[in-house]
Formats: C-alpha cells, sequence, structure tokens
C-alpha cells in the first residue's frame, strides 16, 4: 500500500481516520498555537489531536474555521479528564469542549486515563453520544488490554481506537496486538519519545541512509506498523518535516532493527499507577 499524508485507517465502523495527525499538547500560547495548527492544515494534515486537559480546544476550533479547509474534512479528537469524568459528568464535559471548538459535533472522543472507579461509566456515556450522533467514532486512551477487556465484555459499541504511548523505546507488542485482534485502531501519543530518541545512532545511521532526520525515520517506522500517528510541534517547519515520510519506505531489515530498540520504557505514566487525583 503507498502511503499519502492523505492515507487513512478505516475505523470498524467505516470512518476514515488520518494515518498522519497533529498533536498539540502543551500549545498555551494561544496566538502561537492557531499559527501553527492553521499552518498544518494548510501543508496537507487532516487531522487535529487535542484534549480538554491542553487548554487550547478554542484555538483548535478557530484554526479549522480560518484554515479554509471544510469542517467535515478535518478529523477532530478531544478527549474527557479525569476529574470530569463519570456518566453524567462526561456528557457535561463533552458539551463544554463541543462549545470551546465551536462546533456541533466531534470526530473522536476519548477517555483520556482508565480512572477505576469512573472509566466504565465514563465509556458508557461516550457510547450515548455516539448513538446521538454527536461523535463519530468511540474511543480510549492509556488503556491496558486489562480495561479494555473490563470495556468490551459490558460496551454495546467497542472502541474504535485506543491511544497509547508508543514508540520505538516502547513498542507495546502485545497491546497493539491485542488491539488488532479486537479491531481497536491504535493511535501512537509521544511518537518521538519527547525527543529523546533523534540522538540514537541507529536511527541516525538509517536515517543518513535515506537522506532522512531520526524524526522521520520514527514516523516512518509508526506508519508501517499500521499505526495512526500524532507527532506535536508548534514550528512550522518542523511540521512539515514530520510531514515529509511519504517519498520512502523502510525495509524489512531497517523496521526490524528499530523494532530492536525497545526497552519497554516510558516517558509518561503508566496507567497503572498514575495518580488521578487532580
Amino acid at each position: 500500500m503507498t502511503l499519502t499524508l492523505q492515507s487513512t485507517r478505516t475505523l470498524h465502523n467505516g470512518v476514515e481516520m488520518p494515518r498522519l495527525g497533529l498533536g498539540v499538547y502543551k500549545m498555551t500560547n494561544p496566538e502561537e498555537s492557531v499559527e501553527a495548527m492553521t499552518s498544518a492544515l494548510q501543508i496537507g494534515y487532516r487531522a487535529i489531536d487535542t484534549a480538554s486537559l491542553y487548554g487550547n480546544e478554542k484555538e483548535v476550533g478557530e484554526s479549522v474555521r480560518t484554515s479554509g479547509i471544510k469542517r467535515e474534512d478535518v478529523f477532530v479528537t478531544t478527549k474527557v479528564w479525569n476529574s470530569d469524568q463519570g456518566y453524567d459528568q462526561t456528557l457535561r464535559a463533552f458539551e463544554k469542549s463541543l462549545e470551546l471548538l465551536g462546533f456541533d459535533y466531534l470526530d473522536l472522543y476519548l477517555t483520556h486515563w482508565p480512572v477505576k472507579e469512573t472509566f466504565m461509566e465514563t465509556y458508557r456515556a461516550i457510547e450515548r453520544l455516539y448513538d446521538e450522533k454527536l461523535i463519530r467514532a468511540t474511543g480510549v486512551s492509556n488503556h491496558h488490554q486489562k480495561h479494555l477487556e473490563e470495556i468490551l465484555a459490558k460496551a454495546n459499541v467497542k472502541p474504535m481506537v485506543n491511544q497509547i504511548e508508543l514508540n520505538p523505546r516502547l513498542t507495546q507488542y502485545d497491546l497493539r496486538t491485542f488491539c488488532g485482534d479486537n479491531q481497536i485502531a491504535v493511535t501512537s501519543w509521544s511518537p518521538l519519545a519527547r525527543g529523546g530518541l533523534l540522538n540514537e545512532p541507529s536511527l541516525v545511521r538509517i536515517g543518513n541512509k535515506y537522506g532522512k532526520s531520526p524524526a522521520q525515520i520514527i514516523i516512518r517506522w509508526h506508519l508501517q506498523h499500521d499505526l495512526t500517528v500524532i507527532p506535536k510541534s508548534v514550528t512550522p517547519e518542523r511540521i512539515a518535516e514530520n510531514a515529509d515520510v511519504f517519498n520512502f519506505k523502510l525495509s524489512f531489515e531497517d523496521m526490524k532493527n528499530i523494532d530492536s530498540l525497545n526497552l519497554n520504557e516510558r516517558t509518561g505514566a503508566n496507567p497503572d499507577n498514575f495518580s488521578f487525583n487532580f
């Protein structure tokens, strides 16, 4: 399959989700954020991933409206934060996010973290939003297999996406396999390990072979593993560079070499011991 910046992954309900999107975590300066997001859309990105926690949903909506791109051509994801979880609370949080974005629907709504006491009720609320056609796809984030198994045992609509920390230092092979077996698409957050892999000698060597940067090599690795990927940057030049990954293909040997960098090493929290009390 030949991939392009417009390539999509078909979710199990038939919705098409772009394979490469822009992550906007820590985009806190409103003017800078709108400039970065608008630049991404003009370059050809067609997905933006935000969350209520990020505090920039308003800027996401503004960027879509000022980009000249039709709303229906941009795949927008946001997430319900931990303190807003639970059935009724999630429905209220969704209304607030929708108002900030200035949209009348969302493409994908996720539970941000599996809060032990509430993640099941949170997902039940997401199912209701799906039934009411306020979201086009359901999903979760940072859910281990055990969390997914609990949801799958009771859900009327199984999650279409699980967004997890994933990069060559944290390949999450078993969880990816479980998701694949259950038709749950996997999205990689922190795909570049927060920049911690950019000086990795083997990635520099592979990059030299293809005339690409280590970041481009890593993003291509995600795409060839059938992952959707959301690298974040506020710099228009870097945003463009991250999208310049469709004119080469990593060999089987290079893919395996990158796989071998796995150390099960996280840059973010583990859902099993994450503090949800804030």
